[in-house]
C-alpha cells in the first residue's frame, strides 16, 4: 500500500480488506483479531495511525513508530499470540507530515487454518464486510475439516460390507462409461473386484470395506444417508425473474435428491432437459447429446462442480440449484481454495474431495478434470452472455456461481458502439460492453470476458486506454469506462408500431467537445415536429436526446438498408409521409450514430442519394436476427 492508495482508501474506510487503528503509542488488542480474520479469509491490510471520529476519518499518525511496529511484527511472527506464524509485510507511509504504518496480512493456506488467538480455537475470527467476527462452532468445524490431512472422502466405512453397499444399476452405468474410455481394460471381473482395483473399497483386516467416496458416488440410498444425513442437492424451478423473488415466496416446482452422486446427476440432467428452452435428450450410456442445447455445457459443469466439490462433512447446509427466468444459481457448502482468477487458469487446483473427483474424471463426465470453471465460462461466452458471477465466500465457507442469461453485446450496446467512430475487434468490444455495466474492470474480469490469459487480457485493456475508451481506475487498480462515454443504461424502447418514447440521459463531454457515443435525436423547430401521418404536434425536444434503444421504425430502416435504399422507398417501408419528420426523428440519429451511411456523403441532397448499413449497422442487424 502506497501513499496514494492509502489516501484513496481513507475516503471509504473499513473496506473488507482494510482496517484502520489509531495505535499512536501501543498496539490495540483488536488488531490481533483483525490479523486472525484476514488470515482466515481473503487477506487484508491493517493500518495504524488513523482514527475514526463519528464517521470522520483522520490521519493522526503513530507517535512511537519503532515501538509499535516492533511490538506488532514480533507478536505476529512469533506464533505465541496467534496459533500460526504469519508472513507479514510492513510499510511506513508519510501523510501530511505524519507517519502511518500499514501491515499486509496474507490469507493463510488451507492446511494452516484456522488462525486463532491465545491458544483457544474459539477465538477464531473471520472477516465479514468491514467487521471481524468470531467464528461460530459450525464455522470452526468447517475450518478444521478442510485443514485435516486425511480428506473427508477417504475415510473407510468399516461398518459396511463391500459386496452390499453399492447400487448395482449405478455401478453398471459407471463401468460401461469407464470401459468406453479405457479400451483393453479387463472387463470380466466382479463389481467388488472393479471397486477394489480403483481404490473405492480397501483392505480392512481380513475383509474389504468401502470408503466414504465409494458410498457417496455408488451407494444405495440408505447407505448414502448414513454418510450424509442431508440431501445431496435441492433443485427449484422459480417462475419469476431473480429480482422479483424472495426466499419467503414458494418455488413453482421442486425436487430434492437423497441418493448417490451418479443418480443425482442423472436426475438433475433430466430435470434440466424438461425446462430449457430447446428440449434435448442425452444418451445415458455415452453421455452424448442427441442435440445441442445452448447452455448445456455450462449447466453440466456447474452441477458436476457442485457434486464433487461441496463439503460433505457439512450436515447443516444443502447444495441447491435455482432456475429463474433470467438466471440459474448454483450454491454449495464449501468455498474454493483458489481465487476466481486462478480458477480461470489452466493449472491444477487443490480439491476438497480427491477420491470423488477422481471417480468422475475416470469416466470423463467433467471436461476440466473436476473443476469445469473454464468450460462454464467458455460455453457461456460463446452464447454471447455476460460472464458468470462467482461468489467465493471464505468466511461462510460457501461457493456460489450464477449464470446470467443476459446478452453482453445487446442492442443498446451495439448502438453505443456504432457511435464510437472506432473499429473494435471481438475482445475489445466485449470489454467495452462489460465496462459499461460495472464500476471497475479488473484483469480477472477481462480474463472472464475474453477467455484470454492474464497478460493478453491486460494488453487489450491497456490498448483501450490508448484509444481513449477506458481509463485507469486511479490508485485502486483496474479500469473504467472513459468519463465522456459514461451514461446510464436505459430501458428498452417499445416494439409497437408507434414511435414510443426513447428514454435516456445526455452525457457531458470530456472538456474537448467530444460527444457521447449514443445515437441522438436532433432538436428541430415546432414546425418540423409532426406525426408520421402529417399532423402538427408540439415539440418538447429543446436539446439532443440520447437514444439507448431503436424505435420500431428505426428497426425497420435497419432491416431495409442491407442494400442501398432511397429516401422515398424507406419512408414507404416504415409508413411515414412527412419527409422532414422522417429525416430528423428516424433517419438522422442512425446516420449520426454510425448505423447507416449515405452512398453520396459529399452531396447529402443529391437526387440519387441512398442509404445503406455501415459495418456497425450490419453487426446490429445480425445480432437482432440471432435473437429472433
Amino acid at each position: 500500500m502506497n501513499r496514494e492508495t492509502l489516501v484513496e482508501r481513507l475516503k471509504r474506510p473499513e473496506w473488507s480488506d482494510a482496517e484502520f487503528k489509531q495505535a499512536r503509542a501501543a498496539v490495540p488488542k483488536s488488531a490481533y483479531e483483525a490479523a486472525s480474520a484476514f488470515a482466515n479469509t481473503g487477506g487484508g491490510t491493517i493500518v495504524f495511525g488513523v482514527q475514526d471520529r463519528d464517521g470522520e476519518i483522520e490521519v493522526v499518525g503513530v507517535d512511537r513508530v519503532d515501538k509499535v511496529q516492533n511490538e506488532f511484527l514480533s507478536t505476529i511472527r512469533s506464533g505465541q499470540k496467534l496459533s500460526r506464524e504469519l508472513e507479514v509485510s510492513a510499510e511506513m507511509i508519510e501523510v501530511d507530515g505524519k507517519t502511518v504504518l500499514a501491515f499486509f496480512i496474507p490469507e493463510s493456506p488451507r492446511a494452516r487454518k484456522p488462525v486463532y488467538l491465545d491458544g483457544n480455537p474459539r477465538r477464531t475470527f473471520v472477516r465479514r464486510g468491514g467487521c471481524n467476527e468470531r467464528c461460530r462452532t459450525s464455522e470452526l468445524e468447517r475450518f478444521l475439516r478442510d485443514a485435516a490431512a486425511d480428506r473427508f472422502d477417504s475415510r473407510v466405512m468399516t461398518e459396511l460390507k463391500a459386496h452390499e453397499f453399492f447400487h448395482p444399476p449405478s455401478l453398471r452405468w459407471y463401468r460401461s462409461l469407464f470401459y468406453d474410455r479405457n479400451q483393453g481394460k479387463q472387463q470380466d471381473i466382479t463389481d467388488v473386484e472393479f471397486l477394489h482395483e480403483r481404490g473405492f473399497v480397501v483392505d480392512y483386516g481380513d475383509r474389504l470395506a468401502p470408503t466414504r467416496a465409494a458410498v457417496i458416488v455408488f451407494g444405495r440410498s440408505r447407505y448414502v444417508l448414513q454418510v450424509l444425513p442431508r440431501p445431496v442437492i435441492d433443485c427449484q424451478l422459480i417462475d419469476a425473474a431473480s429480482d422479483q423473488w424472495s426466499p419467503d415466496r414458494r418455488w413453482t416446482e421442486r425436487f430434492v435428491v437423497e441418493d448417490n452422486l451418479l443418480q443425482a446427476w442423472l436426475v438433475v440432467s433430466k430435470y434440466y432437459s424438461r425446462h430449457v428452452g430447446a428440449p434435448f435428450s442425452i444418451d445415458m450410456q455415452t453421455m452424448r447429446r442427441n442435440d445441442h442445447p445452448p447452455g448445456y455445457v455450462s449447466f453440466r459443469e456447474a452441477v458436476i462442480n457442485q457434486l464433487i466439490h461441496q463439503d460433505y462433512g457439512d450436515r447443516g447446509r444443502t447444495a441447491f440449484v435455482r432456475l429463474f427466468r433470467d438466471r440459474i444459481v448454483f450454491w454449495n457448502p464449501g468455498d474454493a481454495p483458489a481465487t476466481t482468477g486462478r480458477l480461470l487458469d489452466p493449472t491444477a487446483k487443490e480439491v476438497r474431495n480427491p477420491e470423488i473427483v477422481a471417480a468422475f474424471r475416470r469416466i470423463g463426465l467433467s471436461e476440466q478434470a473436476g473443476t469445469g470453471i473454464r468450460a462454464i465460462y467458455r460455453n457461456w461466452r460463446r452464447l454471447g452472455h455476460v460472464p458468470p458471477v462467482i461468489r467465493n465466500d471464505k468466511a461462510e465457507k460457501a461457493f456460489e456461481l450464477t449464470l446470467v442469461e443476459e446478452e453482453l453485446l445487446d442492442e443498446e450496446h451495439l448502438i453505443f458502439q456504432a457511435g464510437l467512430g472506432v473499429r473494435l475487434d471481438e475482445p475489445q468490444a466485449a470489454l467495452v460492453a462489460f465496462a459499461r455495466r460495472v464500476d471497475r474492470v479488473t484483469v480477472t474480469d477481462a480474463k472472464a470476458v475474453t477467455g484470454m490469459p492474464g497478460p493478453e487480457a491486460l494488453a487489450v485493456l491497456e490498448g483501450l486506454v490508448v484509444q481513449g475508451l477506458l481509463t485507469k481506475h486511479g490508485t485502486l487498480g483496474g479500469f473504467r469506462l472513459a468519463t465522456h462515454l459514461r451514461q446510464p443504461r436505459g430501458p428498452e424502447a417499445g416494439d409497437g408500431s408507434g414511435d414510443g418514447a426513447e428514454s435516456g440521459a445526455g452525457v457531458p463531454g470530456d472538456g474537448e467537445g467530444r460527444e457521447s457515443a449514443a445515437l441522438k435525436v436532433s432538436a428541430t423547430s415546432s414546425a418540423d415536429m409532426v406525426t408520421d401521418h402529417g399532423d402538427q404536434v408540439e415539440s418538447d425536444m429543446g436539446t439532443d436526446q440520447v437514444i439507448l434503444r431503436l424505435n420500431a421504425r428505426q428497426r425497420a430502416i435497419v432491416d431495409a438498408c442491407d442494400v442501398p435504399r432511397g429516401l422515398r422507398e424507406l419512408m414507404e417501408r416504415v409508413g411515414v409521409t412527412h419527409r422532414t419528420h422522417f429525416r430528423n426523428k428516424h433517419l438522422k440519429p442512425l446516420l449520426e450514430g454510425g448505423v447507416v451511411r449515405m452512398t453520396n456523403p459529399d452531396s447529402p441532397r443529391a437526387p440519387n442519394q441512398k442509404y445503406v448499413l455501415t459495418e456497425a449497422g450490419v453487426a446490429l442487424k445480425a445480432a437482432r436476427a440471432s435473437r429472433r
